[in-house]
This record gives structure tokens, sequence and C-alpha cells, in this order.
């Protein structure tokens, strides 16, 4: 009987991107591994349930969906989201910072102390720095207030991270641009008493990611459907993000979408066959192998 595993997404351990497993298993991932995978005959994706408990309807979710959550773990996931601003009541203290992806991609925001730099590895940002440590809803406000003075966004949608990662400056430069907006910040009034600011220091992920040398995206992974084989050598890891070498050029997997999927190994299968989309020079994708 051919063993399977339901995933249950990437995370990042002390700097090292690990495929997890229902059950609590994970894998390691280095660069130069294969990764080789097949989704198993005639299986369905289900929800990945909320707050680590199962989904009790085991419902099943979109091939698309980067979620991987039916509407009622989604709801009870987002009641204690500090990001949906339902957690006003932790007690436990919070860092802002700012975090670079790009050349003119630069985002403010917020993560629990105790996670350290878990949370921007898991964006995918390339470097970063603190600017200031204090309670819950002082980070809050400043975060807004950073937004609003700095025209930065929040948020930075994956595409546009992905089209830059082959092509980014020197790690000397990336702390520059960082720098000129953490003086900028600290400078700034209307900071919140109990938030105390931090001095700049910019720490770069390109070697932790694996950039160096990175090859442009050929294509990106649409979706897993069942039966269909993912099959590369490891080049980098970003945030949720894979980039493979396959016969199909270097072609990026957001592990979003393997979340729920019951996965098979894939040995003696060397072709990937889950539908991939071409990435033109102009970052527009369109095209199915």
């Amino acid at each position: 009987m051919t063993q399977v595993w339901r995933c249950a997404g990437l995370r990042w351990d002390d700097g090292v991107p690990v495929l997890g497993w229902e059950g609590g298993r994970g894998s390691a991932l280095t660069r130069g591994k294969r990764v080789a995978f097949a989704v198993a005959e005639g299986g369905v994706r289900t929800c990945v349930g909320a707050r680590g408990h199962g989904c009790p309807a085991r419902a099943s979710v979109p091939a698309r969906s980067t979620g991987a959550r039916c509407e009622d773990c989604a709801r009870l996931d987002r009641m204690h989201s500090v990001a949906a601003d339902t957690a006003a009541d932790d007690p436990q203290p919070y860092h802002v910072y700012l975090a670079w992806f790009g050349p003119g991609m630069v985002k403010v925001g917020i993560t629990a102390v105790r996670r350290g730099p878990a949370r921007l590895l898991e964006q995918g940002a390339v470097s970063f720095s603190w600017l200031g440590r204090g309670p819950l809803m002082s980070a809050r406000r400043a975060e807004e207030l950073l937004r609003a003075a700095l025209r930065v966004p929040d948020r930075i949608p994956y595409a546009g991270k992905r089209a830059v990662r082959a092509a980014l400056p020197p790690a000397r430069e990336r702390a520059a641009e960082l720098a000129e907006l953490h003086a900028r910040a600290v400078a700034l009034g209307g900071w919140p008493e109990a938030l105390e600011r931090a001095p700049f220091r910019a720490v770069d992920h390109g070697g932790v990611f694996g950039l160096d040398g990175l090859p442009r995206t050929d294509a990106v992974v649409e979706e897993m459907t069942a039966g269909g084989v993912v099959s590369g050598d490891l080049l980098a890891a970003a945030g949720p993000d894979l980039h493979l070498a396959t016969e199909h050029g270097c072609v990026v997997l957001d592990t979003r979408l393997m979340t729920g999927w019951e996965l098979t190994a894939a040995t003696g299968k060397e072709e990937t066959t889950v539908p991939v989309r071409e990435v033109t020079d102009s970052g527009v994708q369109d095209g199915l192998f």
C-alpha cells in the first residue's frame, strides 16, 4: 500500500524551511535537494482546521486557495488574529518592523517579540530592521502612523516579491534603503509613549533564502491536481515559495497550495505535471505548458 502524508504547510525553524505533515512530522529542505512528490490519485483537498484543531466537517477547499480553510475555520482562525485587530487584550510585547522585499518594496508590520524573525522569514522579507518594541496596541498605533507618514503598505503581493528576487541589488544597497526609512520613522512625532524605539540594524536573509545567483522565474505552479506530480531541485526558498529547477526552467511552487492535500513519493517520476503558467519578461503570466 502506498504511504501518504497530508501536508500541513511550510514553516521556518531556526532559519531552515521545513515542510510539515499532519501529525507533527516535518521534512527539512536544503538547497540542491530533490523535491519530488505526487498528489494522491483520487485525492480531495481538505480544510486544515483552525488554531491547532482539525476541521470537524473535513470540508473540501478550492485547489487554488492559499488559505486551505473552509469558511467556518477561516472565521474561527480570525477570531484571535492580531492582523484582524481582534486580539486587543494580548499582554505579550510586540515588535514593529520595516521589511524590504525589493527596490521600492518596503512594508511596515508588527510581530510578537517571542517569535523573533520568524514572521519576516514567513513573508519572504529579504532584509528587515526592528523599529520599536512595546504593548500590542502601542505597536498597532505606531504601525498605522508609520504607514501613513512613510507611505508604505502593510501588505505586498507575493507576485511582486517573486518578480524581483532574481535581480536584487547588493545587500549594502538593500540596507541603505532600509536605513533611510528607519531614520525618517524614528524622527517622527506622535510615537506612542509606551513604545521603545529600536536602533537601526539591518538583518539580511539573502543568504538564508539562497537568492545569490538565482535565475529568473520561468513559471509558477497554478494548483495541485489529483495524480499530479511536482519534481525539481531546490534552488531557493523564500517565505512560502520554493524555487525549483525543472524541465520547465525555474518554477516557483507556493507551498500554501500543497496544504490539505495527501501526497506520496514521486519515485521515478521526473516530470512536473501539475498545471503551471509561464512568466514573461514583463511579469505577466500567460500560456499553459
